[in-house]
Order: structure tokens, then sequence, then C-alpha cells
């Protein structure tokens, strides 16, 4: 195993971060215990929600399986939803292109290097709750730790030392599977372990050296991105030395397979609704980490008069959290019109087939315990919805007409950029009254999506949204 934590991409880090990275392994040796020698054997599971695309879930088991024709492997780990959902997206192009997705999420074993992940994912939720509650904390540390703190080349320094914790999960997997990974931590143990066709698919617009996994071929969705790897620009206080064009490949949009196929459709359908004074079908999606629950509850408020003359309906997708359900259902009370699909998979998914090409009023609720039906219940929603309110995380790149919240950590400041410059989602709105008065437009001039429509039809005729077929192609060898 070679050690990536002193230098990276032939930039030498300080003896000092050394020595930190160091201590943050052994406090988690400590901890957790030291796995190094374990024989985790490796088998599978199918993934229900995920059947359509023959999705395997990889997990110990009492002997090892054998991996079935064309496997690709997808890297990943629950961060909020956000890196589920890039994952979904690339399983998805995985198999549109004859590959067998097989799922593999380091946070999920009983594994030394597993339960470090899941400490510092729930730290990082924790402190997601804590800045849309206090402005002071937001200010003074989330914003800055997102924007700056995380891009500094030194701050890979720990995470590359860290992810070593990781490599006995891999000890029973076939080095030379393709191997896609949606956070740098799965990249980084897959390059530890020796994996030979790691993609490390960088999922935000803005720069930052956390995301460095050197041995594996970094994939960015922007053009500013690109740049911002390119040259390592702010990553130091001196000139460093960027990523090669043969590690770094500028890619589009990571989208899932379902999604594109029928998009042309989807954005006439849209258009042909907004023709025919049908209400406007807004979605609302909860992030993972449960926050902004009363500015949701505000625009619910606010949309409710919509709601009522028949101007707009309502798609609420709370994820996985209860809470955020329940202050949304008594909320509401006993409203005649309100649909709720709690826990209850299949419903919906017939709901939302209904809909399709059918009338769609009043509001519906959607909430899952399970993570995998919590995320899809979104796709399954984006191509029969006209306009996602969103903040622009992971879901600023997908092709539907986007409204911007505030966004949350300084690092998705880029991604709502990207989608105003390209032209298929609104500015960002940080507060209630500016999002009111954004949805009070959109709601009152039409023309406003059917243009985003009209855009996103380019954009997908240019091979914007392409992004996650690319990572597949580059990981199995297909584009070189």
């Amino acid at each position: 195993m070679t050690d990536k934590t002193r230098v990276i991409f032939q930039n030498p880090i300080d003896p000092k971060t050394i020595a930190a990275a160091e201590r943050s392994r052994a406090k988690y040796l400590k901890k957790y215990g030291d796995d190094t020698n374990a024989d985790y054997k490796i088998s599978f599971m199918p993934i229900e929600t995920l059947s359509h695309i023959g999705a395997q879930n990889i997990v110990f088991g009492e002997t090892n399986a054998a991996f079935g024709e064309k496997p690709l492997i997808v890297g990943n780990i629950r961060m909020g939803f956000g890196h589920y959902r890039i994952s979904i997206a690339m399983a998805s192009a995985a198999r549109a292109l004859g590959f067998t997705p097989y799922w593999l999420d380091l946070a999920s074993f009983d594994a030394t290097g597993s339960k470090m992940i899941r400490e510092q994912n729930d730290l990082y939720s924790l402190a997601s709750r804590i800045s849309q509650k206090s402005r002071l904390f937001n200010k003074l540390f989330w914003e800055p730790l997102n924007s700056e703190g995380f891009k500094k080349l030194t701050y890979n320094a720990k995470d590359q030392k860290n992810s070593e914790l990781l490599v006995p999960i891999f000890r029973n997997i076939d080095r030379s599977i393709p191997y896609i990974a949606t956070h740098v931590w799965p990249s980084q143990a897959a390059i530890h372990a020796g994996m030979t066709r790691v993609v490390n698919a960088i999922p935000d617009n803005w720069p930052m050296g956390l995301h460095l996994s050197e041995g594996a071929i970094h994939t960015v969705q922007t053009p500013f991105a690109y740049l911002g790897y390119k040259t390592l620009n702010g990553f130091a206080k001196t000139p460093l030395r960027g990523i090669p064009e043969s590690d770094l490949k500028m890619v589009g949009c990571y989208v899932d397979h379902e999604l594109l196929a029928n998009l042309a459709e989807d954005n006439r359908l849209r258009k042909e609704r907004a023709a025919n004074g049908e209400p406007v079908r807004i979605m609302m999606n909860v992030g993972g980490a449960g926050a902004g629950g009363d500015l949701f509850t505000a625009m619910i408020d606010h949309l409710l008069p919509y709601v009522d003359r028949h101007k707009a309906a309502l798609f609420v997708n709370v994820g996985d959290h209860k809470g955020v359900l329940d202050k949304i259902r008594a909320h509401l009370g006993d409203r005649a019109d309100l649909k709720v699909f709690s826990d209850d998979y299949d419903a919906f998914c017939k709901h939302v087939a209904e809909i399709r090409g059918a009338a769609a009023s009043g509001i519906t609720l959607v909430h899952h315990e399970s993570i995998f039906p919590a995320v899809y219940s979104t796709n399954l929603l984006m191509p029969v919805c006209d306009l996602l309110v969103t903040k622009p995380s992971e879901l600023a790149y997908y092709p539907i007409p986007k409204l911007f919240m505030k966004h949350i950590g300084g690092h998705e400041v880029y991604g709502a950029i990207y989608g105003r410059e390209i032209g298929d989602a609104t500015d960002e709105y940080p507060g209630k009254d500016g999002i009111c008065a954004a949805l009070d437009r959109l709601i009152g001039d039409p023309e406003i999506l059917c243009h985003l429509c009209d855009r996103i039809d380019v954009l997908h005729a240019n091979g914007t949204y392409d992004g996650a077929y690319r990572c597949v192609k580059l990981a199995s060898g297909m584009e070189r």
C-alpha cells in the first residue's frame, strides 16, 4: 500500500500535517479496533428498489460469492442523500451500457473503517442542521470550512491516512473490476487496496483538496471544476502542480439513464401542461440531513392558495425523516386533497405512473424509512413534475427546471451558479420572502418554465447530462 499522505500529485505535505494525519488514524484504530488482517468474505444481495437496473448490494457473508458477467462496482457512502443519488446514476448508466452494477457502501459494514465513516457522517449531518438554525455557527464555522477549509491541499492528508482503514473490506474483491467512487473516501480506499480501474467522480462544482485521490481518474461535471483541479489554484499559499490530463476528465453532469431516456417527452408534457393552464407541479425535496424544515413549511403555506385555486400541485419528498413528515402533516391538518405515502413504495410508484398522463392536484407527501426508496422517490417524481425546489447540492445538475433555496455549506454556492449560467435553473434565493416571490413569478408566468425546458433540451442534445455514461466508459476502458 503506497503512502498517499506525504505527497499528492508531486506536491509535498508538511511534517506537521502528516503527524496530525497519523494521529487521526491511530485514534480510530484505538477506538474501533485493528482489523487489518480480517478476512471479510464477500456476498451479494439484490436491492429491491433498484431491481430495474439489476443492482446488487455487496455484503459480508460466510463464503466468497463470484461476481457476475461484466461487473462494475459503485463505491459510495451515505453522507446526506447526495452520494447515494450519484451512485444510483452511475449504476443506471452501467446497466444501460451492458454492465452488472454492484453497490459497495463502505459505511454499511461492521468494520473499523466503516465505523470511522459513520462517526464522521454523524458529525457532518449534525453540523448541517445546526447551520440552518444558527447564523453565527454558519458564518464563523460551517461556511468557511466548506468553502476554504476543505479546499486546502493539506486537508487531503488526513483523509488519505484515515481511508487506509477501509482496505480490509476489499480483501476478496478482484482488483481489476471497473470501479466508480462517488465520494473521495471510497476512491482513496480502492487505490490503497490496489484497485486498478478507479474513477473518482467528484460531486461538487467548487474545487477542493478534500476530493483528491491520486491514482484514480478524477471526473468533474463542469469547466469551472476542471480548471480548478487542473491548476489546484488556491489550494495552498504557494503555486502547486496540478492534476495531469491523464488523471482529470470533464464528463458532464451525473444523471441516470432512466431520466435521460424520455427527457424530450417529459419536457413536451411540461410545456403542454403550461399551455393548457394545468396546475404547476412543484416538487420539494428534503435533504439527507433533514435541514430546512421551517422553510418547507413556510413555502407550503405560501402555496396553499395556489393549490386551492388549482394553479399548483405540491409533491414533498421528506426522504427518511419521519419527524419532518409528522410536522408537515400536522401543520396541514385534515385537508381533503392531502395524499400521504409513508413506507408504501408500491402504492407511490402506482400513483406516479397514473399522473404522468393525467391530471395532478392537491398535496402529496412521500416518506420512506429505507434509504433506497427515500432517495429514489425523487427520481420517480422528477419526470412527472414541472419544477424542483431544492438546495443547490447534487440535484443542481439534474435535467428538470429548478428553483434554488439557500445553500448548506459554501461549496454548494457554485452548483447554483452553474445552474443559472447554463440556463436550467433560477438564481439562489437565500430567504423565505425571496423564494416565495420567485414561486409567484414562476406560477404566474409559464413562459419561464417553458424557456427552462427548452434550455434543457438543448443541453441534453449537447451531451451536458451524459457524465454518468462517460464515467462508466472511463472505468471500463470503453473510453480512453
